[in-house]
């Protein structure tokens, strides 16, 4: 039995890339919405501007795992 090194790093490098890049949009969907709590708590006119970043961070990471269950799911081909 051989193994491609090779293409094992590949996938591992990619998959570390794409989790840290999920958990930074999810922590930025996050963010937004301690924005908006924030600016809707002193009436400020940011509070639309927090609550759009957080609904476009969280549909974002919902289409990456939407993708992944695509992939794994042979049934969804």
């Amino acid at each position: 039995m051989s193994l491609d090194w090779t293409a094992l790093g590949q996938v591992a490098a990619v998959s570390l890339a794409v989790t840290v890049a999920v958990v930074a949009v999810f922590a930025l969907g996050v963010l937004g919405l301690a924005r908006h709590e924030g600016a809707r708590a002193e009436g400020d006119g940011t509070s639309t501007l927090g609550f759009a970043q957080a609904g476009l961070c969280f549909l974002a990471c919902a289409a990456v795992v939407a993708y992944g269950i695509y992939l794994i799911v042979p049934q969804f081909h």
